[in-house]
């Protein structure tokens, strides 16, 4: 079966007036003249003290843009853009891709040798380099002198004006390890971004001139499509947190109606509120959009009693961002939502499929291939879809643990449940082996502090307790044989993901 996403699915969550103002304007090219017209005197972003309205930032770009058409590049021509989050980035991002080149987004943390190694891989014919960063740059000088570095501060003596393009011109490479875990580039056309920035207004009941507050780092694609891009569509003010450190601090002094998070993140703010027994991210605070792994319905239920409303969503790279979104999570725990519009989604022996106009082109940079003869884009998730077209998520293919008795463990599925116990914070099932030599089933798990605190004087031993006794409700084939209370959490990714374990 198909499953066919749809606009109209969130127009009952929307208020009619956004609902009006959600248009597409084909391609980034057109989105931003428009925007820089619309709201020309709003603040576009805020960083470290100083900020910039549309119609400076249009300006800003506007120079750089000349830049990197006076160093020859042309239309589809791939431009690295190496910048940390800051207002840099967005000057080099918007003036690359209106100047009908392909940003080619690279992220700040790679070393000198990498830097090289992208540029040559990804056929780029220009960099725009952030000033702090230049010392990454000395390599691809040496070794491939033919290709320009500039910086965002680079302007060329006339402006060049935005370039036309077509909406299915390549519009940004952005870095992905696809459904295989190796690094690639993903590359993105200008209506699968300009899809993407739309899907992130839908089920908002209002999205146009917020205040966001930017956490993520901009060279992944849920900062750069839904906080950064949907900021700018929507006319809204873009604080850009120049470390996470300050990052509550910057909520306090900015006040920010919207912030787009990783559940971790999401936890942290919650400790915090809870520790300091005053809600850490503000009074002003109405929206958190959470994603990029498992959205706990702990932090859904908690954040509803602070009267902010917390949207789990679904999305890859590949997919230009999101896929889906919650717009009802009290009534739907554990979903990811339904699924955004132009787009098909298709359930093949369990795993999710997708199909749209939203999806990558091609992967760049290596000869795998994810997708079917007829574009069908399978993306190693497995999921479920129930009788309201409401998406779940419920693990990896490549995570599919087989047991002795042949049979199959979504590991995933089983952490779900025991995650619904409030005091779980996070768990991991995996394959262990037993004294005998034969492989069994163990979980480990993170206590969150401030629900364990209720359990009494033996905390860990009531959640123990508890833990058995959901074991105890599963089929015989998914009980664990093992549970570890941990006392330092996972190993995570930078993206705040836990690192499994290596069979």
């Amino acid at each position: 079966m198909i499953y066919t996403g749809s606009a109209d699915a969130f127009r009952k969550y929307t208020s009619p007036e956004t609902f009006a103002g959600i248009v597409d304007d084909g391609d980034l090219c057109r989105m931003w003249q428009r925007c820089a017209k619309a709201y020309a005197e709003r603040t576009a972003v805020v960083y470290d003290g100083a900020s910039v309205t549309f119609a400076g930032l249009d300006s800003q770009a506007a120079g750089l843009r000349g830049a990197v058409a006076a160093a020859g590049c042309g239309l589809q021509d791939r431009v690295a853009v190496l910048c940390g989050n800051s207002i840099d980035f967005v000057r080099a991002f918007l003036a690359v891709v209106t100047a009908g080149c392909t940003a080619v987004v690279l992220p700040p943390h790679l070393d000198a040798g990498a830097v090289y190694g992208c540029c040559r891989l990804f056929g780029v014919k220009a960099l725009v380099c952030q000033e702090a960063l230049l010392p990454k740059c000395e390599v691809l000088k040496t070794q491939a002198p033919d290709i320009p570095v500039l910086t965002p501060d680079s302007a060329a003596a006339e402006a060049v004006s935005v370039r036309e393009v077509s909406s299915a011109d390549p519009c940004v490479i952005m870095f992905t390890g696809g459904t295989t875990g190796k690094s690639k580039g993903a590359l993105l056309s200008h209506a699968a971004v300009t899809q993407g920035v739309m899907n992130g207004c839908y089920g908002i009941r209002e999205i146009f001139g917020q205040r966001y507050l930017l956490a993520l780092p901009l060279s992944h694609v849920f900062g750069l499509i839904r906080n950064l891009l949907t900021s700018l569509y929507t006319g809204s003010t873009l604080m850009i947190c120049k470390s996470n450190q300050d990052l509550f601090r910057d909520i306090a002094s900015f006040r920010p109606t919207v912030l787009v998070l990783v559940p971790a993140l999401a936890e942290m703010a919650l400790a915090l509120s809870r520790k300091f027994g005053r809600n850490m991210l503000g009074a002003d605070m109405r929206t958190v959009i959470c994603g990029a792994a498992a959205v706990p319905q702990f932090l859904v239920e908690e954040y509803s009693k602070l009267g902010i409303d917390l949207f789990p969503g679904y999305g890859l790279t590949e997919s230009a961002n999101l896929v889906s979104g919650n717009p009802e999570p009290m009534n739907k725990p554990g979903s990811v939502g339904l699924p955004f519009p132009n787009q098909e989604l298709r359930l093949v022996d369990g795993e999710l499929w997708l199909r749209g106009r939203n999806m990558l082109t091609a992967y760049v940079g290596t000869e795998e291939k994810a997708w079917t003869e007829d574009q069908w884009f399978r993306t190693g998730d497995l999921a479920r879809v129930d009788e309201d077209g409401f998406l779940y998520i419920t693990g990896r293919t490549k995570e599919i643990i087989i047991l002795d008795n042949a049979e199959n463990i979504s590991p995933a599925e089983l952490e779900a449940r025991f995650n619904e116990l409030p005091c779980i914070q996070d768990s991991q099932v995996f394959e262990a082996a037993a004294e005998d030599g034969k492989h069994i089933l163990a979980l480990e798990v993170v206590l969150r502090a401030s629900e364990a605190a209720k359990l009494g004087d033996d905390p860990k031993g009531t959640a123990l307790q508890m833990l058995w006794e959901i074991n105890r409700r599963q089929r015989p084939a998914e009980q664990v044989a093992r549970i570890v209370i941990r006392d330092q959490d996972f190993e995570r990714s930078p993206s705040m993901k836990i690192v499994r374990y290596k069979r």
